[in-house]
């Protein structure tokens, strides 16, 4: 037989930006490992500088980064770690988004607009990543934006475990915050045992960022828990007003499940002053000490992160972390 046959093993390496320390930490404990070995700052013109203290020849690299604000900053810094995998010859290079940059930026509402989702995706594959792994995307229809497979995890099952602790399960309803989330509210009711559902009927102005008008409950929530999922909290102005309206509509009391947490501000001050009982939330995206107010309750994604990592590192099955329902 010609030429050499190698006997070498596989080797994973988790790489993490400077946007979430604390994720990548969990996450790489989780598995098993310590996060290679970085150097990363910024010149004095804001430029950023990445280089890897180890070999990453040959390896099945992660790229971990969480989007958080500055968004562009941590965005750039992520291309500059996936371009320099790549010319340190990684052999496979997989970014780990947890909360996708630019992902509300998937279509054209109007004329000259961009789709930014797609751009973000097209630097990822330029600058070298073979694989996309993110969590509960804004519309799975961005998974099509990139040019290779992409993981599309589900932060449901670590949400509903907890909330399944703070409601009775014969007196709740599950509310989509608007029509479009009605195929994830059914899951979620499925997963409550058979809730029933509600939606929020809303307007929003395309003019003007962040705001919409929540108008009315279309579903039954008198006298029940209604727990309202949504994928992200920014402002938290739509998910407060439908705070307010599912409350005017006779319900018991309000949870808000999401999975990312941005709180622009003034998003602490109306999840403080609308009236919901609790905020579950997970952390993809850092929530600094000034932020966590009484009533959020922040629950950890590492463990899904380390899961999903090591089935592709092994080549399974990342499906099977969610009953083969992703």
């Amino acid at each position: 037989m010609s030429g050499i046959i190698s006997h070498g093993e596989k080797r994973l390496v988790l790489a993490s930006g400077r946007a979430h320390p604390d994720l990548a930490v969990a996450v790489a404990e989780h598995l098993g490992i310590e996060l290679l070995p970085t150097s990363a700052y910024d010149f004095a013109n804001g430029e950023t500088y990445v280089r890897f203290e180890e070999s990453v020849r040959g390896t099945d690299a992660f790229v971990l980064q969480s989007h958080t604000a500055p968004i562009n900053d941590w965005l750039m810094e992520q291309l500059i770690m996936v371009d320099a995998m790549k010319r340190g010859s990684a052999k496979r290079i997989t970014v780990v988004a947890p909360f996708f940059p630019y992902a509300r930026q998937d279509k054209k509402h109007r004329g000259r607009e961009p789709i930014s989702a797609r751009l973000v995706n097209d630097l990822f594959k330029t600058a070298g990543a073979d694989r996309i792994l993110s969590v509960d995307l804004h519309a799975a229809q961005l998974q099509g934006f990139f040019d290779g497979p992409v993981d599309h995890l589900f932060a449901m099952p670590i949400l509903t475990d907890y909330v399944r602790t703070r409601v009775d399960a014969m007196n709740v309803a599950v509310v989509s915050p608007d029509a479009g989330r009605i195929r994830v509210a059914e899951l979620w009711a499925d997963k409550l045992g058979g809730a029933p559902l509600a939606f929020i009927h809303k307007t929003r102005d395309i003019t003007r960022p962040n705001q919409a008008v929540a108008n009315r409950v279309v579903g039954d929530v008198e006298g029940k828990t209604a727990v309202i999922v949504d994928d992200l909290i920014d402002t938290a102005g739509t998910i407060s007003e439908a705070v307010r309206v599912v409350l005017d509509a006779g319900a018991k009391d309000v949870l808000i499940a999401a999975t990312h947490a941005v709180l622009s501000e003034p998003a602490t001050r109306r999840l403080q002053e609308c009236g919901v009982r609790e905020v579950i939330v997970t952390d993809t995206l850092p929530v600094p000490h000034e932020k966590r107010i009484p009533n959020l309750t922040v629950l950890s994604i590492a463990p899904l992160l380390a899961r999903a990592i090591r089935e592709v590192f092994d080549d399974g099955s990342v499906t099977s972390l969610f009953d083969g329902k992703a």
